[in-house]
């Protein structure tokens, strides 16, 4: 696997993935979207993600193309979608999604859930094969459970690099992660300020009070504790910036240990065809 990206910057890394990127998840203005991405290029973010199913591949493209940064310094992951998860299908929606990109390949492929058309065998071998030509650099998979990292673990021949999971305060997802820690596999947190609800937790907010910062800072700079890779969505500049403010936010132990101690399970994004 040749792991082309030469990042640098956009914070801390892990394995050449900046652990803060800028999710694009319902940000489908074609002008906003080009606009956040292009914005949070230039402000230094190095990782940018999307999906088949976000309808913006070409809007991100276009945003990538506008920054006065190079290609092979920005970290791209983008997803195939379930109805499209067959061999061929993926395959066919890959390529679409490199032109819609403007790129000759993508730093992260996911599955986007284990759903539908989703076959282990018949989609890995896919996985592999777009690997192998030099389309994608890294595999991995979104939304799921232990059992199916396992399984996704077995039938692809590339490594399964992450999986990307709704997590943040309220959702700390601590079997899932000590699960992919002991197999190797990266977590990446999307919606990571819970949809806004990390505002309304007083745990959060005495503790962003005390280091003069966001909530939205205290969020994603006690993910960036716990390893694991955030891509918050965030459209206009000043969100944009403050959520790049938390690399620079350091918590301490009691700040962990408080927020670790929340005690709730408030799930998002919870689609009909989960697997939980």
């Amino acid at each position: 696997m040749s792991q082309r990206s030469s990042v640098d910057e956009g914070g801390p890394r892990t394995d050449g993935m900046p652990m803060l990127g800028l999710g694009t998840w319902q940000n489908d203005d074609p002008e906003a979207c080009a606009a956040a991405v292009e914005t949070a290029l230039e402000a230094g973010y190095r990782h940018v993600d999307t999906a088949q199913a976000y309808g913006n591949e070409a809007h991100v493209g276009r945003g990538i193309e506008r920054a006065d940064v190079d290609r092979e310094d920005v970290f791209l992951a983008t997803k195939v979608w379930i109805d499209d998860l067959a061999h061929d299908d993926v395959l066919a929606t890959t390529e679409e999604s490199l032109e819609k990109l403007g790129v000759d390949y993508v730093d992260l492929l996911y599955v986007h859930w284990p759903s539908r058309a989703y076959d282990p065998e018949g989609t890995f071998r896919a996985f592999d094969e777009l690997v192998d030509e030099g389309k994608v650099d890294r595999i991995g998979i979104s939304n799921f459970l232990p059992a199916q990292v396992d399984e996704a673990i077995e039938h692809a021949d590339a490594p399964i690099f992450a999986n990307q999971v709704e997590m943040h305060p309220l959702l700390q997802q601590e079997e899932l992660r000590e699960h992919c820690a002991d197999r190797g596999v990266e977590l990446v947190a999307y919606s990571p300020l819970a949809r806004g609800r990390v505002f309304d937790i007083p745990e959060i907010t005495e503790i962003a009070e005390k280091h003069g910062v966001s909530e939205a800072q205290v969020s994603l700079a006690w993910l960036r504790e716990k390893g694991v890779t955030a891509i918050p969505k965030a459209t206009s500049e000043a969100h944009i910036l403050d959520n790049w403010s938390s690399l620079d936010v350091d918590l301490d132990d009691d700040d962990v240990a408080a927020i670790d101690a929340i005690d709730r399970t408030d799930r998002q994004v919870d689609p009909g065809f989960a697997p939980w």
